[in-house]
C-alpha cells in the first residue's frame, strides 16, 4: 500500500460539538495504516490543545490527554496557526504538546503539498 500525506485540520473548539473528537479518532486509525498523517490546528481549534481543561462541569470526559500519546502512533507532526493562537491569547507555552506555528502562508504552502485535507 502506497503513504499518502494526510493532512487533519482542526477548526472547532475541544467541546459543545463531535468535531474534535472524531478528528482524533480518524487521526488514530489513518495513522494506524502507517500514513503519514499531520494534524493542524487553527481558529477555535487551538483550544483542543491548551492546557488545564476542566470538563466536570459540562460533564464530558476530558479527551485532551490523548494528544501527548500520538507520538506512540508516529503521529508527531502538529501545527498551529500563528494567528489562531495570538487572536485567542495563547503561546505555545499554553499548549500540552510541542508544536510547529506557522504563518499563514507557510500554512499555505504546507497544505499544498498533502495528498488529502481533511477539515474537522
Amino acid at each position: 500500500m502506497a503513504t499518502k500525506k494526510f493532512m487533519f485540520v482542526n477548526r472547532k473548539a475541544p467541546y459543545g460539538t463531535i468535531y474534535a473528537l472524531e478528528s482524533l479518532e480518524v487521526v488514530l486509525i489513518t495513522a494506524a495504516f502507517d500514513q503519514d498523517v499531520s494534524l493542524v490546528f487553527m481558529d477555535d481549534g487551538v483550544y483542543q490543545l491548551k492546557k488545564g481543561q476542566q470538563t466536570k462541569g459540562i460533564e464530558i470526559k476530558n479527551f485532551s490527554p490523548t494528544y501527548r500519546a500520538l507520538e506512540g502512533y508516529d503521529v508527531e507532526k502538529l501545527y498551529v496557526d500563528a494567528d489562531s493562537l495570538s487572536a485567542r491569547g495563547l503561546t505555545e507555552a499554553d499548549l500540552l504538546v510541542d508544536v510547529t506555528v506557522l504563518s499563514s502562508a507557510e500554512m499555505a504552502a504546507l497544505m499544498q503539498s498533502q495528498d488529502v485535507v481533511l477539515s474537522f
